[in-house]
């Protein structure tokens, strides 16, 4: 099981720890290592991602973002995390849950799962899928303030 914590991050299965905002990028490979394999990626405008397979679930995660001009940092360590369901198990729930505030956000169709946030949800967090249950979610570090 794994639990959206939005300003914090993502709770791993198991007693794999918290995937926390801000942390550096080998701290936050080793924790996703102890329950699946990493594989280095690439992300625009960040200086470290990687992914991760866990029972039908793709983790993708990076770090260490900048602005859009890419001269200031944005977010140090870890900024943004999502887990995207893989296509053929879409008609139905997912084989592991993804939770948020105590529901299973693959685990039921996506207009219940609406209807049961309806009180709103976190600006860093983020739905998505035109299916009849939920494809993807993502949760994101708030930016650094800018100086000025």
């Amino acid at each position: 099981m794994f639990e959206l914590l939005p300003d914090v991050g993502l709770r791993l299965p198991g007693r794999a720890g918290t995937l926390g905002f801000g942390i550096d990028e080998r701290s936050a490979q080793w924790a996703v290592a102890t329950v699946a394999d990493v594989r280095e990626g690439w992300v625009c405008g960040a200086r470290w991602a990687f992914s991760a397979q866990y029972q039908g679930l793709t983790l993708e995660a990076y770090g260490d973002t900048t602005d859009r001009s890419g001269r200031h940092q944005d977010t140090p360590g870890l900024a943004h995390i999502s887990l995207t369901r893989d296509a053929h198990t879409l008609a139905g729930p997912s084989a592991c849950p993804v939770i948020f505030d105590g529901i299973d956000l693959f685990g039921y169709p996506a207009t219940e799962v609406s209807d049961a946030l309806s009180e709103g949800l976190p600006t860093t967090l983020r739905l998505s899928g035109d299916g009849l249950y939920l494809a993807a979610v993502s949760v994101h570090a708030q930016p650094v303030p800018v100086e000025g």
